[in-house]
């Protein structure tokens, strides 16, 4: 429960204060999900100050720090002040301690992403815990729709006119990398073979070629407020073995993802 504020003492100025609690509220909400570092560089402001705001903020429930990562990002409490990262800032909350629980489990890198402006955005991600990770740094990194796992998860069960939309976009921004996957007669079976299998794959083409990885989305009604990725150096592994030994628990992470983020929607009615 949010800490009564007469009782919080910044031991600066409160007017000063404030205004700079709300720049950096709104620099972290603006971006989705931050390092104090970068919000201090950003705002010019001393590191100190930026984390002892930081902590205020998180108090009073309108940031939360990630389970997983260095990063900070604001709640449902804050996107409820206005227009924001509501519903992808809700689901990175869920699914922070979640995927920081099957990394104990799944020694491979685990990534949580969610859909903005035609890429995915890794949100989540236990690659900096992973012994077998090969790209730290992953938080924030934006990934391309069409040869990534998770692109593909996200276009084959997001819903068939929003699916429309991302792939008109894709057609109008025109990467050259893009145009054959683009074409009718490699897209369609492509997705459908990914809503038969639950499960997304990429395992070859340009993108990271040293790593494969597998995708399922996290689904709530007809929405996918975002996608559990499992990672994987492709000398060490081969597809079917991914498919055999990890497929099901993607499956069940973003299952429990997916139910947590129904029960606090409900619960919030």
């Amino acid at each position: 429960m949010p800490r009564d504020p007469s009782r919080l003492n910044s031991g600066a100025p409160p007017v000063r204060s404030l205004a700079r609690g709300l720049a950096i509220l709104h620099f972290v909400n603006k971006t989705g999900a931050t390092r104090p570092g970068e919000i201090a560089q950003a705002l010019d402001l001393p590191r100190p100050t930026v984390y002892r705001l930081l902590e205020t903020l998180e108090e009073l429930g309108y940031v939360a720090f990630s389970a997983s990562s260095s990063t900070v990002r604001v709640t449902r409490l804050a996107s409820a002040l206005g227009d924001g990262f509501s519903l992808s800032s809700e689901v990175v909350q869920i699914a922070g301690p979640i995927l920081a629980d099957y990394a104990k489990r799944v020694i491979w890198p685990l990534d949580l992403t969610v859909y903005h402006n035609a890429a995915m955005v890794v949100q989540e991600t236990t690659h900096g815990r992973s012994p077998l990770s090969i790209d730290r740094g992953m938080s924030g990194v934006r990934l391309p729709m069409l040869h990534t796992s998770a692109g593909r998860a996200y276009l084959a069960f997001c819903p068939p006119e929003e699916r429309v939309r991302i792939l008109d976009h894709l057609r109008a921004l025109g990467a050259e990398d893009d145009l054959p996957l683009l074409s009718e007669t490699v897209l369609t079976p492509l997705l459908d073979e990914t809503r038969h299998r639950g499960i997304a794959i990429r395992d070859s083409g340009p993108f990271r070629p040293e790593t494969a990885a597998l995708a399922v989305p996290v689904r709530v009604g007809e929405t996918v407020p975002g996608c559990v990725s499992l990672i994987w150096i492709r000398s060490a592994m081969s597809k079917e073995q991914a498919l055999n030994d990890y497929g099901n628990t993607l499956k069940e992470a973003a299952r429990e993802i997916a139910a947590a983020l129904h029960i606090t929607n409900s619960s919030s009615c």
